[in-house]
């Protein structure tokens, strides 16, 4: 294996190490299963299942917190940038729902309950739903912005180091709508109070 896929492989591991003890909250309910494309002849390898096994959770959690701007967000700017980034996320969701299908993985949380970098927990969406205004806006923007960040570096880390080439075009997708959200993230931060 090339030192860059062997790096990038590990990055992977050390972010997915990150994951803590369950928390108390139940999950929300989760959509039903997705339409499944034929099989590539490529297996996924343990990098292309621990990122898409990573991907769907996080996003799941942070479609979960976009919802709750419409009736909490104070700026209007905030309530229609949610609105637009939880649709794209609910595609992606639907992307990653279809991998997890091809590769033969089951559409299960494998990290139910973890408290990992980035992904917004149980603990977040239940302070999430006791804010409103402009408290609201700001606690939405920092947790989304580091979902952003840390889904942007473990996508990163999949473009190098998996072998499934539909797995790591999609990555190479959230890397790319990654990079736009946080711009867009940084323009709405620096007008929004």
């Amino acid at each position: 294996m090339k030192p860059a896929r062997i790096t990038a492989a590990l990055a992977l591991l050390l972010l997915l190490a990150g994951c803590a003890a369950p928390a108390d909250a139940e999950r929300p309910a989760r959509p039903g299963p997705a339409t499944s494309a034929p099989p590539l002849s490529v297996p996924a390898d343990p990098t292309d299942a621990a990122w898409v096994q990573l991907m769907t959770p996080m996003n799941e959690q942070a479609v979960a917190l976009l919802a709750l701007a419409g009736d909490r967000a104070a700026d209007p700017r905030v309530r229609s940038w949610a609105a637009t980034l939880r649709t794209a996320q609910n595609g992606e969701l639907a992307r990653l729902r279809a991998l997890l299908s091809r590769m033969g993985l089951p559409d299960t949380n494998v990290h139910e309950g973890h408290d990992m970098p980035g992904m917004v927990t149980e603990h977040d969406l239940g302070r999430a739903r006791t804010v409103r205004g402009g408290a609201f806006d700001r606690f939405l923007l920092a947790q989304i912005g580091d979902h952003l960040r840390q889904s942007a570096q473990v996508s990163r880390s999949e473009t190098k180091a998996g072998t499934r080439p539909d797995a790591r075009q999609l990555a190479a997708a959230l890397v790319a709508a990654r990079r736009a959200g946080l711009d867009r993230l940084a323009g709405l931060s620096s007008r929004v109070g």
